[in-house]
């Protein structure tokens, strides 16, 4: 992975691909970033990110990844506001919405904020943010469509007004009980279409490309001019955004799944008999020897070609899981083989049905192997 992009209602995932070759993921928030941290990327570029709804992304983690040695991009929205923050720590800022937070000519957050819809309705936009407001009444005061007087009371109304109720025409509508003359604002109106500005995309798309140039430049991440200094909160975060992407990922897993019938049956046959092993073990107390334990962990590392405790570890990242996790696979494996050679031929009845159900049972018969299909 070499670079990721957190981006939304700014610019969608396609546009994004025509200029950087990144992973394209939903608008930032706590914890994204450290997750996406952990996999290395060389690149991470921060353009829209929730701050309402969901908890904001967090500083800490930001400088946690600059720290790591990671490049770390911001524009246009969210990235904006926390490149501004973190310009002294090595965040690098693009465009002029950056640039008017970093000089202190914008401070409150709300100029970026906008009302948009989820990601299956591609973050379709409800408002219109006030930092593309300023830049189209500036376009228009420089092409006469607007005079001085009335492009800094516009401005002033749209500031008047809650993020989520910024529109043009509710701007022009508002405008207009303010006392601004409607042959002026009629003018501007008609104007809008061809001439207003969407700064948070132009800013979108500089990033973009200072993310290409240092990318093809192999550009080193710069020193870190700080101490990364650990706290509890920074654990809770660490521990926190764990679950939370484990918990993303199992429902990928199982959605991916679920729209696969044949390997969904196999699975769930598996599960059941694993899980039914366990409530017999637990109903007669019986253990499984440490013994046989040591045995099965040693198999299952054979099995997955891991010959070594960093292979150990890179396949427990890569599932998801932690040593006690593994701990636990074991023994539900080691315990369902154990009740497999208690129940001998009592377990036959079922086997065969589930033989023929499967399909396996008619390839077994005539010989043929019986290979599950690798899963990508």
């Amino acid at each position: 992975m070499k670079a990721v992009v957190f981006a939304g209602p700014t610019i969608p995932a396609s546009d994004v691909a025509l200029i950087l070759e990144a992973t394209y993921l939903p608008p930032v928030s706590h914890g994204d970033v450290y997750r996406i941290s952990l996999e290395r990327p060389l690149a991470i570029g921060i353009i829209d990110g929730y701050f309402e709804h969901q908890p904001a992304v967090w500083h800490k983690e930001i400088l946690w990844a600059l720290h790591e040695g990671i490049h770390v991009f911001g524009a246009a929205s969210m990235g904006a506001l926390r490149a501004a923050e973190l310009t002294p720590f090595g965040m690098v800022g693009v465009g002029a919405i950056y640039e008017a937070y970093r000089d202190g000519v914008l401070e409150d957050d709300d100029e970026v904020a906008l009302v948009h819809g989820s990601e299956e309705t591609g973050y379709r936009v409800g408002s219109d943010a006030l930092v593309n407001i300023r830049a189209t009444l500036e376009k228009a005061r420089a092409e006469n469509v607007l005079d001085d007087h009335s492009a800094t009371a516009l401005v002033r109304v749209a500031k008047s007004l809650h993020y989520s109720e910024r529109t043009y025409a509710a701007l022009i509508e508002r405008a207009l009980d303010a006392g601004l003359a409607e042959s002026i604002l009629e003018d501007w109106r008609r104007w809008l279409p061809t001439g207003a500005v969407d700064q948070k995309r132009a800013d979108a798309i500089a990033m973009l490309r200072a993310m290409r140039a240092c990318l093809d430049s192999g550009a080193a991440p710069a020193p870190v001019n700080f101490v990364f200094e650990d706290a509890l909160w920074w654990n809770e975060l660490r521990t926190h955004a764990a679950e939370i992407g484990v918990a993303r990922d199992d429902a990928r897993v199982l959605e991916a799944l679920f729209h696969d019938p044949a390997h969904h049956a196999r699975t769930i046959a598996a599960a059941l008999g694993w899980q039914l092993a366990a409530e017999d073990a637990r109903r007669d107390g019986a253990t499984v020897e440490a013994a046989r334990l040591v045995e099965r962990a040693s198999e299952l590392c054979r099995r997955l070609d891991l010959p070594d405790a960093a292979a150990l570890e890179r396949w427990l990242v890569d599932n998801r899981t932690t040593r006690a996790g593994l701990e636990q696979l074991i023994e539900s494996s080691a315990t369902a083989e154990r009740a497999s050679s208690l129940r001998g031929d009592r377990l036959i009845p079922t086997l065969l049905h589930y033989l023929r159900w499967s399909g396996d049972y008619v390839r077994l018969l005539d010989g043929r192997t019986v290979i599950t299909p690798p899963r990508e």
